[in-house]
C-alpha cells in the first residue's frame, strides 16, 4: 500500500540509434535551443528553437541528415561510420552554425563534457541543476551529445536514474537497479551512494541487486541468495543487516563481511 510505482533502472540502450543523448534524454535539449533562439542573430534571422534541432530539416546537415557521420555498407563486413564531410561532424547547416551563445556554436555545446557544461551554464539554473545530477553520478566527463548508442551500460543506467532524480518524485516509488557498480571506481561508487540516499530521503525505496561490499555495507536490509550462482543459487541463505549477516557467517557473503567488518575494527 505504501508503493505507488514500480521503476526499474536498467543497463539497457537508452535508443537504437545515435540521436538521443545525455542531453536530450533528461530533458536540457529543449533549454538549450530557447537560449539559442533568443540571441540577437537568431532572432535577426527569424530562427525558432526548433532551428537548432539535429532532428530538424530546416536546421541539420542535409547530407548526413543531423548524425554527423555518413554510414559506409560493405559486403560481408560490418558498416563503417566516418565524419560527414559537408559539417564537418558538426551535425547542423551553415545557417544554424552561424548563431552563437556566448562565443560558442549548438555544435559546440553538444561536444561539451558535461563538467565544462555545468560551469558554462552557470547562470542558467534550469539546466544547471540537471547537470549537477549528473555530475554527483560521476558523469561528468560525458560529452553532452554522446549517442546514446555509444554509451556503456552503466552509463545508460545512470543517465536514466538522472532522469528520474530531476523528475517530481512523489516519495512513494520503487527504485530497482541492477549492478549499478559495474566498472565504477569506488570514489564513483561514493556518489552514486549519495545520490540513492537522496532517494531514500524523499520517501521513495531503493532495491538493489549487487555483489559489491560497498554498496552491501551502506545497506539498510540485505537478503543474501546463494550459495552459489545460476542453477546452484535461488535459495535464501540468510537476511538482515549488514551487521547481522556479517555476524551470523551463514554463506560466502557473511564471511566475506564478517572479515571486512574485522579488518575495519583492526585498524
Amino acid at each position: 500500500e505504501h508503493l505507488q510505482q514500480i521503476k526499474i533502472i536498467d543497463q539497457t540502450a537508452l535508443g537504437k540509434n545515435g540521436r538521443s543523448n545525455p542531453a536530450t534524454y533528461c530533458g536540457i535539449w529543449d533549454e538549450v535551443r530557447k537560449l539559442f533562439s533568443k540571441t540577437k542573430s537568431a532572432r535577426l534571422r527569424g530562427y525558432a528553437p526548433r532551428r537548432f534541432s539535429f532532428n530538424s530539416a530546416e536546421g541539420r546537415c542535409g547530407e548526413c541528415r543531423g548524425t554527423g557521420v555518413k554510414r559506409i555498407d560493405l559486403k560481408f563486413l560490418p558498416p563503417v561510420f566516418l565524419p560527414c564531410e559537408k559539417c564537418h561532424a558538426k551535425r547542423f547547416n551553415r545557417g544554424t552554425l552561424s548563431v552563437t551563445y556566448r562565443g560558442k556554436t549548438v555544435s559546440d555545446v553538444l561536444e561539451m563534457p558535461i563538467s565544462q557544461a555545468w560551469e558554462f551554464f552557470e547562470s542558467i539554473p534550469r539546466i544547471r541543476n540537471v547537470l549537477q545530477v549528473m555530475l554527483d553520478l560521476g558523469l561528468g566527463y560525458l560529452a553532452l551529445g554522446q549517442p546514446a548508442n555509444l554509451l556503456s551500460g552503466g552509463e545508460a543506467q545512470r543517465i536514466r536514474l538522472a532522469s528520474e532524480l530531476v523528475s517530481p518524485l512523489n516519495g512513494r516509488t520503487l527504485f530497482v537497479l541492477d549492478e549499478p557498480t559495474r566498472g565504477l571506481h569506488s570514489h564513483d561508487i561514493d556518489c552514486l551512494l549519495r545520490t540513492l540516499n537522496k532517494l531514500i530521503d524523499a520517501g521513495n525505496s531503493v532495491l538493489v541487486i549487487e555483489h559489491h561490499p560497498q554498496v552491501m555495507c551502506a545497506a539498510d536490509w540485505m537478503i543474501d541468495m546463494g550459495p552459489e550462482a545460476g542453477e546452484e543459487g535461488g535459495f535464501l541463505i540468510d537476511e538482515g543487516s549488514p551487521e547481522e549477516i556479517a555476524a551470523n557467517r551463514q554463506g560466502a557473503t557473511g564471511r566475506m563481511l564478517y572479515d571486512l567488518y574485522s579488518d575495519v575494527a583492526s585498524d
